[in-house]
């Protein structure tokens, strides 16, 4: 198990988040961001920060976003486990299903 950022944070990526997390495990795509789900350490850290409720522990995703625990995973597919996120910076890219999302937020 481990915590997932769900469809709130498309477009916001406030990054409090980031700034909490003590193993740099969550990784920045183009519209969203992202928990790797085997560097996570199931702290929690992350979860109060999020002022968008994003993040919910994997158990306790609400069923509308359920699909966001395998984005979180498709995200790292092709980028591995890099052990930190901080030495890689924004990258440009998101999973289908994040991509496809029409504009999200205000403006």
């Amino acid at each position: 198990m481990t915590y997932v950022i769900a469809e709130p944070c498309v477009d916001v990526k406030d990054r409090a988040c980031v700034d909490e997390c003590p193993v740099d495990c969550i990784y920045e795509g183009a519209r969203a961001l992202y928990i790797h789900p085997d560097e996570c350490v199931d702290c929690g850290a992350c979860e109060p920060v999020c002022p968008v409720e994003a993040i919910y522990y994997e158990d306790d995703l609400p069923d509308q976003w359920k699909a966001y625990t395998q984005v979180n995973a498709e995200f790292f597919d092709d980028l591995g486990s890099p052990g930190g996120a901080g030495r890689l910076g924004v990258l440009d890219r998101d999973p289908p299903l994040v991509a496809a999302l029409p504009p999200m937020g205000e403006g």
